[in-house]
């Protein structure tokens, strides 16, 4: 098994943080194997998804939708709406799986891997990849 760490600068911006260019070059030259990324952090996730042209805005307001940044929420400390970020990973799982066939993410054409941070009271984030080969 291979592993490294990843740290991802979010500053105090809520959002999508690609990390898709990490992710490839940890797995270059591996062979076939098993990806996994996690996120060791109870309020973000990882996703895999087509970023830009319109999504991550899209994303972000589905995501405020269903979890408002509001003060309805009991768990109730740092930033308004803090208490959403908790419920988060019912959304964005704390960690992905991507195959690798010959040292290359088997990703679709339009599809990234990133860290999803709604989170606006965390300025970095700590991501663990792990290669496991055949």
């Amino acid at each position: 098994m291979k592993r490294t760490h990843i740290t991802v600068h979010t500053g105090t911006r809520r959002g999508l943080f690609e990390i898709t260019r990490e992710c490839a070059a940890f797995v270059a030259g591996e062979g076939d194997g098993l990806l996994n990324v996690f996120v060791p952090h109870a309020t973000c996730g990882v996703v895999i998804m087509e970023l830009g042209a319109g999504s991550d805005a899209d994303l972000m307001e589905a995501l405020d939708r269903s979890l408002p940044r509001d003060d309805g929420w009991r768990h109730a400390h740092g930033s308004r709406g803090h208490g959403a970020d908790h419920v988060l990973p019912l959304l964005a799982p704390p960690s992905i799986t991507v195959p690798v066939v010959a040292g290359e993410l088997q990703l679709g054409t339009w599809q990234s891997i990133a860290l999803l941070d709604p989170n606006p009271d965390n300025q970095t984030r700590r991501v663990t990849l792990t290669f496991i080969g055949d």
